[in-house]
């Protein structure tokens, strides 16, 4: 994984991340055969008119979070964003790349029931769920310029899907899961073989200036207290391991992966094994704790089974426990 240069939460999550669209719908695995390469909208051929430079601003935002609402911008009201990555760092090609947990299609699939909240979310909410987690900021006022640009620009990317229209290529895609536990001291060494070279022995990345600017990271950090906190979905190893597969080192296409499946799961395990923010009131996540995806790393949890193997697997018995339960839930009371 040489050159691993747009992994962050993420792996950004952050935002990304993040996950930060990694929970707004299900990942669709990659096709079998030859799929088509998305022509997303050309942004450069909008008109100067309100509405484009609308889009224009929610791009700039999205591709360079830090350097307009990170945390060291000179205006303190504006510092929405707790670390100094972009959206983009996980939403790879400007949230254009397919199975780069991408944000094309998305504006016609909301408002929808999220499982996180127990209840129905806006795009706004869920744009704001990526700015507290995969950002580690502060939640941004669904009023506010920034919100409106951020809503333009998903809008604009999603131009041509019609509600209800499959979308291909969300998520980080669908690999095998492992029949054990992702191993992070395994992991470790194939990060050092793979991910060192950019992202550092420490996970810190690459930062374009000094620390005192806001020019970000030409690499991004993968933990941390500059990485995206506890609560993104990048955090969680399913995220992190397709998206490590289909999307790393840099420049790797869905259609041919570079990373054996299994050494994917191994290097997310050791990436999401290191320390980065927390964030407060996770335990108040997914009120349904028969709907929480197995490997959240946080409880509480509706079954059996212990925080370690819901964060590194394997989740094929967590899943067997939790369709017994719902299923005992569903069953009608005996008279």
């Amino acid at each position: 994984m040489r050159r691993l240069a747009v992994l962050s939460l993420p792996l950004v999550a952050v935002t990304a991340a993040g996950l930060a669209f990694a929970q707004s719908a299900a990942p669709s695995a990659p096709p079998a055969g030859p799929d088509r390469i998305l022509a997303a909208p050309e942004i450069g051929a909008l008109p100067d008119d309100s509405p484009a430079r609308l889009v224009r601003r929610g791009r700039d935002l999205f591709t360079a979070t830090y350097a307009h609402i990170g945390p060291e911008v000179a205006d303190p009201a504006k510092r929405f964003a707790g670390n100094n990555l972009a959206c983009g760092n996980c939403h790879l090609h400007a949230g254009t790349k397919k199975f780069g947990l991408p944000i094309y299609g998305l504006f016609e699939k909301f408002p929808q029931y999220s499982a996180r909240a127990g209840a129905e979310v806006t795009i706004e909410d869920r744009i704001d769920g990526c700015m507290t987690r995969s950002m580690n900021g502060r939640s941004l006022p669904k009023d506010s310029p920034e919100m409106t640009a951020f809503v333009a620009y998903v809008k604009f990317l999603s131009e041509g899907y019609r509600p209800g229209q499959p979308v291909t290529g969300l998520g980080a895609g669908a690999m095998p899961e492992l029949d054990r536990a992702a191993d992070p001291v395994r992991g470790k060494a194939l990060y050092a073989k793979t991910c060192l070279d950019c992202h550092g022995t420490d996970g810190q990345g690459i930062r374009r200036s000094l620390p005192t600017t806001d020019l970000g990271y030409m690499i991004p950090p993968l933990w941390g207290p500059d990485s995206f906190n506890d609560g993104a979905g990048m955090a969680r190893l399913i995220t992190a391991a397709n998206f490590l597969h289909f999307n790393m080192p840099h420049g790797t296409d869905y259609l041919d992966p570079q990373l054996a499946v299994a050494d994917a799961w191994d290097i997310a395990a050791y990436v999401i094994s290191q320390p980065r923010p927390q964030r407060a009131g996770l335990d108040k996540d997914f009120p349904d704790l028969l709907s929480k995806p197995v490997d959240t790393p946080y409880g509480p949890y509706a079954d059996g089974f212990t925080a370690e193997q819901h964060k590194y697997g394997p989740f094929a018995p967590i899943r067997a426990a939790i369709d017994k339960l719902k299923a005992e839930k569903a069953a009608p009371t005996p008279r």
